[in-house]
């Protein structure tokens, strides 16, 4: 018997070949770092969400902004990501702080570093961005920080008031934002290094802790600098989180994560964090 197949033209048969090859392809891929559920919260929320150029000197960067629904000016939150740039669960994060009644900034600090000139969306995958991430000139990333700080407050709904948060990498900035900004009325440190000692004794806002028991690479630190703030009279007060991990503000609400103890540790930070900004 004779089996009749149908005809393809060579385009069609090349676009066939590329259409199964991407399909093959996506199904390989490894899902351990997509954010989808990120996306979903995202697009659920009520709140007024924006892109924005800031611009300082001959340098554009841009800029995610989240407006409270208040009915008076709020604060100014300086959102700094994780060590894998302005990712969507970054951007969620800055809405949830949002829902707290508060106007959040978070500037891509890879903006024009990718490829094409582009920012965190540009890069192939997380650990290009990782490696732009390490890169960055610190001199570069706090003019960038300062210029979206000073953006922010101008904005006709803020009041004047202006706090740092930072996670991961992004903590270890905030920390280190805190010793180069005179205005601050707090920094919240989640799991980040400490700066150096000697710059300790230019902070002027508290500084807030929050680390992972079992993230020793970081946690460990805690006692030294507990010390080294008490010497230079500056506030410093950390918590740690029994048997969380490192990023377990973002573990600890990812559908992926099987460790209960980032939850909990997310949860009870949320409430401590959202009690910290209500002192502001």
């Amino acid at each position: 018997m004779e089996i009749c197949l149908p005809r393809f033209s060579r385009s069609a048969a090349l676009s066939l070949c590329v259409a199964l090859f991407l399909a093959a392809l996506t199904c390989a891929l490894p899902l351990a770092s997509a954010q989808d559920w990120a996306k979903t919260l995202l697009n659920k929320s009520p709140r007024h969400q924006e892109w924005v150029k800031v611009t300082h000197g001959s340098r554009t960067i841009d800029a995610f902004i989240v407006y409270p629904e208040v009915s008076h000016k709020a604060p100014v939150v300086l959102l700094i990501h994780e060590i894998f740039g302005l990712s969507d669960w970054a951007r969620s994060m800055a809405d949830d702080i949002a829902a707290m009644g508060y106007i959040v900034i978070a500037p891509d600090l890879l903006s024009g570093f990718g490829p094409n000139s582009g920012g965190t969306a540009a890069f192939a995958d997380q650990q290009a961005a990782m490696k732009a991430v390490s890169g960055l000139d610190p001199a570069s990333v706090t003019a960038d920080l300062n210029a979206a700080a000073d953006y922010a407050l101008k904005l006709p709904a803020a009041n004047g008031k202006l706090a740092v948060i930072g996670f991961c990498w992004g903590g270890g900035k905030s920390f280190l934002f805190a010793t180069q900004r005179r205005d601050l009325t707090a920094a919240f440190v989640f799991y980040g290094s400490p700066p150096p000692v000697d710059a300790l004794k230019s902070i002027t806002a508290p500084v807030y802790g929050f680390y992972g028991g079992n993230d020793a690479r970081i946690t460990s630190t805690v006692p030294d600098t507990k010390t080294a703030m008490a010497g230079a009279s500056k506030t410093y007060d950390p918590v740690i989180y029994d048997n969380a991990g490192h990023g377990f503000m973002r573990a600890g609400e990812d559908p992926s994560n099987t460790n209960p103890a980032n939850t909990t540790a997310r949860t009870e930070a949320m409430e401590r964090l959202e009690s910290l900004l209500k002192g502001m």
